[in-house]
């Protein structure tokens, strides 16, 4: 038994050096789902602070509009579709790296779901705040920036950080569009030995020790919070 798991290894991994379709795989997954973070909590910032105001204020109706049927779209459609709309129907007439393609249809879809946390984390600060604010004679937009948002953000941070470990995982897509990532790098190798059971499985392990590591993470920030509220 532990001479056939040594010969499956080696088939597996060591021949041929398959084992860097999984390490040059896992690179391409943390670039894409680092950078497709940045663009969501930017977009998702964005949207969120326009809703807020329209709001609040009765301004920016047009973008509001533009933000809410963002928000629609790209909730209510999967992010393999996104992910192949942007590849196939967007860039499809443009040659383009498809790790650039693969973070923007990602954080576009993140962005959707920051925003939602975003907004949340802002109508989760009580109107008296905003009221004192303004009392104290900040305008909107200061009240905003110095009062309600460092609150705001305190709050949501971790929420963010779990949109973050789903966004890892649903980087796992990225093969659909030919992208080396982890998850293809797994696929490659059961395609040239024929063995599906350790690649796959070495790729799902992979994948659990980069959420558990999160999670971890997560929950020491949990903590830190916490703490400073008492």
């Amino acid at each position: 038994m532990w001479k056939s798991f040594e010969d499956a290894f080696y088939l597996n991994f060591i021949e041929d050096d398959r084992w860097k379709y999984l390490t040059n795989g896992l690179g391409v997954t943390l670039k894409i789902t680092f950078f497709a973070v940045l663009i969501g909590i930017l977009l998702g910032f964005t949207v969120a602070i326009v809703r807020n105001t329209y709001q609040n204020t009765g301004k920016l109706k047009v973008a509001n509009a533009i933000c809410s049927l963002y928000l629609t779209i790209i909730r209510g459609t999967p992010v393999v579709v996104q992910l192949m709309i942007v590849y196939f129907v967007i860039f499809g007439s443009v040659r383009i790296d498809k790790s650039i393609t693969a973070i923007l249809a990602f954080g576009i879809n993140s962005g959707a779901y920051q925003a939602e946390i975003f907004r949340s984390g802002i109508q989760s600060i009580p109107r008296g705040q905003f009221e004192a604010g303004r009392s104290l004679g900040f305008s909107y937009h200061q009240t905003m920036l110095k009062i309600i948002m460092p609150q705001a953000i305190k709050n949501v941070i971790p929420t963010l950080c779990n949109e973050f470990i789903t966004l890892l995982k649903e980087t796992s897509v990225a093969g659909y569009i030919a992208l080396e990532d982890l998850t293809k790098g797994g696929d490659i190798i059961r395609s040239r030995t024929y063995s599906a059971f350790m690649p796959l499985i070495a790729v799902a392990l992979i994948y659990l020790v980069m959420v558990v590591i999160l999670e971890k993470v997560v929950r020491l920030i949990e903590r830190r919070l916490k703490q400073n509220e008492r």
